[in-house]
């Protein structure tokens, strides 16, 4: 694969489950219903890098990584890694992508199967993908080194199966052995360094440097051999055993069972059993957020020296942004089944674009005593429906920079109150009986008396608006409460949408590039040249 080529490429996948679509929903005329997951994601993930993902609970971050994994079957879209489809993966290639890329689940008190001992739960992916591997077209060969012996009286060989220890370069499996000659060869051997091999023959000692047995014996000449020399399930507990040591377990813990360790303790194991097969990618599903603060900081440092060590590549899925934050070099802004906005990690928690990502930023709680007495801005309304997300820009609904008509001279706190009010009617989310003061209007044949029509309107203004309107706005509104008193709700929406409607509902922003911000696009009509609000027209304002 080419540098320049991503080692995961996600192209505009889809997630979809569907409910009412059973064989018996289907007798009975109900029509199927699309959850939307997932819905149009794409993203790239360069070798070596970290790409946070990055939302509120429940906007498909975890189904993304799921489906990029071919843990769960994609609805549309692809996923390619290293250049391939996973999709069109089979048989052996498909095994192959499993041992390359492997997860971290979210939770690690029920991502350990209770029953099965550490040792087992960390060899397990070694027995069902059959490791160590040897290739039959793997030539094996042993580099000598002598030290006060000739190299013409050494002669070594190398078992056939040395590739299951040894990584092959260009098909070749090399051992590196040393051969000296010493009168006190068993202090020489003591000397030796303690991961390697040695072996003892009249005055000679032969040191492998790999993690192998060498037999070394004397008669005209000098003859090494080189083997593996240990049963499958002995390499397999050494290896098990050189994970959890790595990930800061003690060795002697290989045969305890899960509900005898910490949380963070468990997770390492987690990390452990992801790491067996030496995967290049691991998808991290909120690795840190069932965790003490403090142990948070150790599994954190832990994860970005084995990336260092093993040159892994991570999909960190969060929605802690301090850790996002801490570990990623690029992050993915998610909300509602839709990337909103992407780019380096300082560029979007300095300069963010997205009014979604400035909201979760701004949400942070900040150690500072300067921060006391800050104003907190959340956002109104509730996250929708993914079986029924908003038409345009999924966010537009609890935005509060929502693009009011091109021609509507209006502050931008009263349109987004006025979006508010028109999501609530289109809902039909009011409750018209009990406006007033206890049962001060009566409903007859689903309307109000024509005398009470304007105390009802005023009345139920109130209720619905916080602020007064500009007289222009107030007359509207007063139209549309009007087709209330008569349970209209149609025509009320129908006047409000043919005076309020915006662009970010009629249209779905793309994730646009704006002017030199190349590797910083964001999903939103702010940045969409041919939209009045957007950064590089004559009428932007920011902050």
């Amino acid at each position: 694969m080419s540098t320049d080529e991503p080692l995961v490429r996600v192209d505009d996948l889809q997630k979809y489950f569907w409910e009412n679509d059973s064989l018996l929903d289907r007798l009975l005329g109900d029509e199927p219903v699309a959850v939307r997951a997932v819905d149009g994601v794409s993203f790239d993930i360069h070798e070596g890098e970290t790409l946070g993902l990055v939302g509120e609970s429940g906007c498909g971050k975890s189904t993304t990584g799921e489906t990029l994994l071919r843990l769960q079957d994609r609805s549309d879209g692809d996923v390619e890694f290293d250049g391939r489809s996973v999709y069109d993966l089979e048989g052996a290639a498909l095994n192959d992508f499993r041992r390359e890329a492997q997860v971290v689940f979210q939770d690690p008190f029920s991502s350990l199967d209770p029953r099965m001992t550490i040792g087992e739960i960390v060899t397990q992916p070694l027995e069902i993908h059959d490791w160590p591997w040897t290739d039959p077209g793997v030539e094996t060969r042993v580099e000598v080194r002598t030290d006060g012996i000739s190299d013409d009286i050494v002669t070594a060989t190398a078992a056939d199966d040395i590739d299951k220890l040894v990584t092959p370069t260009d098909g070749v499996a090399t051992a590196h052995v040393t051969v000296r000659a010493d009168a006190d060869v068993e202090r020489l051997a003591e000397d030796v360094a303690a991961d390697h091999t040695v072996d003892v023959a009249d005055g000679v000692v032969a040191e492998v440097e790999e993690d192998l047995t060498v037999e070394v014996t004397r008669d005209q000449g000098i003859t090494v051999h080189v083997s593996v020399d240990r049963s499958t399930g002995e390499l397999r507990r050494n290896h098990a055993t050189g994970l959890l040591d790595r990930v800061g377990l003690s060795v002697d813990q290989l045969d305890r069972y899960p509900h005898e360790f910490s949380g963070g303790q468990r997770q390492r194991i987690g990390i452990a059993r992801a790491l067996a097969l030496e995967p290049e990618f691991l998808v991290l599903d909120e690795p840190t957020s069932a965790l003490d603060v403090s142990v948070q900081a150790q599994v954190l440092n832990l994860l970005d020296d084995l990336q260092e060590e093993f040159d892994l590549t991570y999909l960190l899925i969060s929605h802690d942004l301090s850790v996002i934050r801490h570990i990623c070099d690029r992050v993915a802004v998610m909300y509602l089944g839709e990337i909103v906005e992407i780019g380096p990690v300082e560029a979007i928690f300095e300069e963010p674009k997205h009014p979604y990502t400035r909201a979760l930023l701004e949400s942070v709680p900040r150690a500072s005593t300067a921060e006391q007495d800050r104003d907190i801005e959340t956002l109104s309304g509730d996250v929708p429906s993914p079986r029924d997300p908003p038409s345009g820009c999924r966010f537009r609904t609890r935005c509060p920079k929502v693009i009011p008509p091109a021609d509507m001279n209006i502050d931008q706190d009263v349109f987004r109150d006025l979006m508010d009010l028109r999501e609530r009617v289109e809902g039909r989310d009011v409750s018209l009986e009990t406006v007033g003061d206890g049962g001060e209007f009566e409903f007859e044949d689903g309307q109000v008396s024509g005398g009470d029509v304007d105390a009802f309107v005023a009345a139920l203004k109130d209720r619905l608006l916080d602020r007064k309107l500009p007289a222009e706005h107030d007359a509207v509104v007063e139209e549309a409460l009007a087709h209330l008193a008569e349970s209209d709700w149609d025509g009320a929406a129908q006047r409000l949408r043919e005076t309020y409607e915006s662009v970010c509902e009629r249209e779905n922003p793309p994730l646009a590039v704006s002017h030199a911000d190349s590797d910083h696009p964001a999903a939103c009509h702010l940045y969409d040249a041919s939209v009045p609000g957007e950064p590089g027209s004559d009428d932007y304002q920011t902050d």
